[in-house]
């Protein structure tokens, strides 16, 4: 039992070591082309901006939508692109799964004895989306400032982990686009509908597309628990337990993470 304990956490060490030293080494990859690197994150800057933009101009023609105003707003899309920001940023690998695959880089990563999640969110960390990562601080923070919300330790708590339960959502989208590959051998591109269709409708609480559209995104992939419910409870228009909801992002990535263990028994290497 000592032993089998002791081994466990040698192989959990383990695996934070070899991640640590993916990201060192995705980090120094990507300063390798300082220029580069820093075009791209003002890029995904400005196209957030893009977005922004358009939300400021519509709050100039119409000041509330559905009974939000432009800060509440602001709160919100600021959020969910912080969200989906992290998970891009870090599970980016399952993102570009189809070509792990048809290079024939997932054969190798089958063979060597470490988690084989680790190795295929440690092929590709995107660092260049600090860019859209800026912009969602800029507009979190605008709209906390500008907003009413009467903060209090309990809603900091909330937000940090509707950032946390988000992150998980959206990397368990990724995840079951990565799962589908072991069967198409490529992606399928109406999986973007999930995530940066997500991103984009994420710029406004959820409800205010209609009750199938919140139905669908409380039960089915629980976008409304990361993002709709929780903020209820920071705009003091909801119940207590909305704050808990995020946990619902964590929950999602167990049929995720069965749907990966299923595209991973029915994987037969490519032969390249």
């Amino acid at each position: 039992m000592y032993i089998n304990r002791h081994q466990k956490a040698a192989a959990e060490c383990g695996g934070f070591h070899l991640y640590k030293q993916y990201f060192l080494i995705q980090l120094k990859s990507a300063m390798q082309y300082k220029t580069s690197f820093f075009l791209t994150c003002i890029g995904q800057f400005l196209v957030s901006f893009n977005v922004f933009i358009g939300i400021y101009f519509m709050f100039q023609r119409f000041h509330t939508v559905k009974g939000y105003s432009y800060n509440e707003v602001l709160l919100c899309f600021g959020i969910t692109l912080m969200e989906f920001g992290l998970a891009e940023a870090f599970a980016r690998g399952f993102d570009s799964f189809a070509s792990i695959i048809g290079n024939g880089v997932f054969d190798r990563i089958m063979v060597r004895p470490r988690s084989l999640i680790l190795q295929v969110l440690g092929q590709r960390i995107e660092f260049t989306r600090i860019g859209r990562m800026l912009q969602a601080v800029i507009m979190f923070a605008y709209g906390l400032a500008a907003g009413r919300v009467d903060w209090n330790l309990s809603k900091v708590l909330v937000v940090l982990f509707m950032l946390a339960g988000g992150t998980a959502l959206f990397s368990g989208i990724f995840l079951i686009y990565a799962a589908i590959c072991f069967f198409t051998l490529e992606g399928l591109e109406f999986m973007n509908i999930l995530t940066d269709g997500a991103r984009e409708y994420g710029k406004y609480p959820v409800d205010i597309y209609g009750k199938r559209v919140l139905l669908f995104a409380t039960i089915l992939v629980p976008y409304a628990c990361i993002q709709y419910y929780p903020l209820l409870f920071l705009l003091d228009r909801g119940k207590w337990w909305y704050g808990l909801l995020p946990a619902g992002g964590f929950l999602f990535l167990l049929p995720c993470y069965v749907l990966w263990r299923i595209g991973v028994r029915h994987y037969k290497s490519t032969g390249s």
